[in-house]
């Protein structure tokens, strides 16, 4: 049947892209797509055929599982190390406050311990900044960006060495938030581009996991500090000036390194890249789209697992004010400066530990995340049981339970992944990220402000907080769940036609003869939302 006048086009490389009308009726919707040619590499006509195939509905063709996994592996060689050394420098700087409590800050700068708004003030940055990080995320190339952004944030962390009060060091906490809104949205979306939904639920939790890399290298880091002496300049600017130093080399490396997409990976050939994008095509998730589009935003905000996802981040991420308490509560079981920035080493080999069989257990065991989250809270409800009723001078045992508490973020690395992997659309994306980051932003600001001087030293009050917390975050991961099987087991009820599976077409004029060239689109590669696209499946 011919295909009707009315259509959409929209520019690409020696082609025009559209949906035509099946014999059963289609909707027109829109598509862009990213060559996989560099501008400065000699193509051919042949060339530019392939580029264009490279999007072809390739039917039965399937993909050589060999040169795929080669190319997987190539991409790991890259991105992996970039995106592990940049998450691990990212906590290590957001840490340097906390650190820094126990290496003279606190005096030098007239702070009080019990004053929580630089911590507030920096999720708040965050919190307003995440949605045009997300934006700009989309609109520039991510690694530029990144690459941007953590430059400035290097800039920002050596300024705190030159801090003498509350005001100046609210001014750089402000550029330190604002900049690290980036990061993880940024992170989630690269992995998407890149990794099937296997495979990121893996390399997520693997460049999550720095954060316990960092733990580690904070406390040594800090105990070395302490034995600098140097007049007039103290150990917690040593800190400050060592982290951002770390940071810049980190940006300069992003710059030049990190790839935008797999259709310009410059560590890429060309035929590699084709391989890259096929080996994703099974996400059904696009590879990247620059426009913006609004009813994807509108179907982010009707959709009750965006906010699902968003409630679990920002009530998980009330307990993670455990982790920025971790030095004053450890101290306060008796221990000294010393030994407490030695402690805190350990809680960065839990991390990485649970992380590691967390992630892999999930890989291992289909559809089980939401399970395998729900589990790893159990520990540290006994771990927050045990600080709570153990006697206040048996000091190993406390210590013991405060360490359960760091169980617990497996959970989160496995939301994260989750939600990558059950959202479609670049647009929707986006803002279902920026939702999700807002929320951990709150958390994160909200949860210090329990820790009063009137708790301590028991603290019951905000333990008590924190158990309710770890109780809605197992329900809501059930819940979620439960929603998205329910999901899946309605549209494999409903009938298989070509009205719910539109014919989409890409057409190539070429030069000689003008000869029009009709390629089938595959869907795996439209920027179709996991709503729209009848055919996507929730991994649960």
């Amino acid at each position: 049947m011919a295909c009707q006048e009315t259509r959409r086009y929209i520019t690409f490389p020696s082609a025009s892209v559209f949906f035509a009308p099946s014999p059963l009726g289609s909707n027109l919707l829109s598509l862009t797509m990213a060559p996989i040619f560099d501008k400065d590499e000699e193509r051919s006509s042949k060339s530019n055929v392939s580029e264009l195939e490279l999007f072809a509905d390739s039917g039965d063709v399937v993909l050589d599982p060999t040169e795929a996994s080669r190319v997987r592996k190539k991409i790991d060689c890259v991105l992996m190390p970039l995106m592990c050394i940049l998450y691990f420098i990212q906590y290590l700087d957001k840490s340097t406050l906390g650190s820094s409590s126990i290496l003279g800050i606190l005096t030098a700068t007239h702070l009080d311990a019990n004053d929580y708004r630089l911590t507030t003030v920096f999720y708040l940055s965050y919190l307003v900044f995440e949605y045009p990080q997300n934006i700009a995320l989309q609109r520039f190339p991510i690694g530029k960006w990144l690459s941007l952004n953590i430059f400035i944030w290097s800039i920002a962390l050596c300024c705190h060495a030159a801090c003498r009060n509350f005001k100046e060091l609210l001014v750089v906490r402000i550029i330190l938030g604002m900049c690290e809104g980036s990061i993880t949205a940024g992170f989630l979306l690269v992995s998407s581009m890149f990794y099937t939904r296997k495979e990121q639920m893996l390399r997520v939790g693997y460049w999550y996991l720095m954060n316990g890399m960092a733990q580690i290298a904070t406390g040594f880091i800090s105990f070395g500090v302490l034995h600098i002496k140097t007049s007039g300049f103290q150990p917690w600017q040593w800190l400050m000036i060592i982290t951002g130093i770390l940071s810049f080399m980190t940006a300069a490396a992003f710059w030049f390194l990190f790839p935008d997409s797999p259709t310009t990976a410059w560590f890429l050939t060309p035929e590699e890249r084709i391989t890259a994008i096929q080996r994703v095509k099974i996400n059904q998730t696009g590879i990247g789209n620059k426009h913006f589009k609004k009813e994807q935003l509108y179907e982010a905000l009707r959709d009750p697992k965006t906010w699902g996802f968003a409630l679990f981040s920002g009530i998980s991420n009330v307990t993670n004010s455990i982790s920025a308490q971790a030095p004053l509560i450890t101290s306060s079981f008796g221990f000294t400066y010393l030994q407490t920035s030695l402690l805190g080493i350990v809680s960065g080999v839990i991390e990485i530990v649970t992380i590691w069989t967390g992630v892999n257990i999930c890989a291992r065991i289909p559809n089980s995340r939401a399970y395998i989250g729900a589990i790893y809270i159990l520990p540290n409800i006994a771990g927050l049981l045990m600080v709570n009723l153990i006697n206040w001078n048996d000091r190993i045992a406390l210590l013991a339970g405060q360490y359960l508490n760091g169980l617990g973020t497996t959970s989160f690395v496995l939301m994260l992944s989750w939600l990558n992997a059950v959202t479609a659309g670049q647009t929707k994306k986006i803002t279902v990220n920026a939702i999700m980051l807002c929320a951990y932003c709150i958390g994160n600001a909200a949860g210090p402000f329990m820790w009063k001087q009137r708790y301590k030293p028991r603290n019951h009050v905000p333990w008590a907080v924190i158990g309710a917390c770890y109780i809605s975050c197992i329900t809501l991961l059930l819940l979620l769940r439960l929603y998205m099987s329910h999901e899946n087991r309605k549209r494999d009820a409903e009938p298989q036609d070509e009205a719910a599976n539109p014919d989409i077409y890409i057409k190539q004029e070429t030069s000689e003869g003008g000869i029009v060239k009709m390629l089938k689109v595959d869907k795996g590669f439209l920027d179709m939302t996991d709503v729209q696209n009848r055919s996507f499946r929730y991994v649960l």
